[in-house]
């Protein structure tokens, strides 16, 4: 989209019933669709049927440093290759309002072959309170897109990235959470293939409780011809 020119909403009343409705959005400019969305509502409703995965061990945020502190310190490396300094400089330079904490990080400078799943603490700079939940659902849509699709990179670290894209974002959300709070997002990628890319996220509070559950499928097109480390 353009953010210089007004989106128009289209919306449509797909469903209403007693316990759920859903709604249908059409985002335009210029008389096309640049977004679609389909959101999904229900009233809150107890059942005895219940059960969740069980949250990752994990040190907690409070011991591992930031990104940009472990940005800094790649950067102190006389040896990092320059084209690793000017990537980590332009993450550096981007005014991202996450607050993130890599549980086990990737060596910038290292080509090997990684298993496509990553674990981060993150949560919204600054503070949000005890406001409508729906904003705090639309903070974490916001975090949950942040380095997501990289997650199927993990395994092909070798090679350069020309486009990377998302095609669709699906959420699921579980239960109330304050997304100024840390929560731990699982990120895994079960498959990559014909240009695509899918991974699959859970948002966990820090009490173990499973609050999102999300999806996306990207396009990946990579350089064909591997990189070779300089260091």
């Amino acid at each position: 989209g353009d953010p210089k020119v007004p989106v128009l909403y289209e919306v449509e009343r797909t469903h209403t019933g007693k316990s759920f409705s859903v709604r249908s959005v059409k985002a335009i400019q210029h008389g096309k669709p640049i977004f679609i969305c389909q959101a999904s509502f229900q009233l809150s409703q107890g059942s005895p049927v219940q059960h969740q995965f069980t949250m990752p061990a994990v040190p907690p945020p409070e011991e591992l440093l930031t990104q940009e502190e472990l940005i800094q310190k790649f950067l102190q490396n006389p040896n990092l290759a320059e084209r690793y300094r000017k990537h980590l400089n332009k993450i550096e330079a981007e005014d991202v309002p996450i607050d993130i904490k890599p549980v086990n990080p990737p060596d910038i400078a290292c080509l090997e072959p990684q298993e496509p799943k990553q674990l981060f603490w993150v949560r919204a700079r600054g503070y949000i309170g005890e406001t409508d939940m729906k904003v705090h659902c639309c903070v974490a849509a916001y975090i949950s897109d942040y380095a997501f699709l990289g997650t199927a990179l993990l395994p092909h670290r070798q090679y350069r990235v020309k486009f990377m894209v998302s095609l669709d974002h699906s959420m699921w959300f579980h239960a109330p959470f304050r997304a100024d709070h840390w929560m731990l997002y699982e990120c895994e990628s079960p498959f990559a293939g014909g240009c695509r890319g899918l991974v699959q996220g859970r948002l966990w509070r820090r009490d173990g409780v499973l609050a999102v559950t999300c999806a996306q499928e990207g396009l990946i097109r990579v350089e064909q011809t591997p990189n070779q480390s300089k260091l």
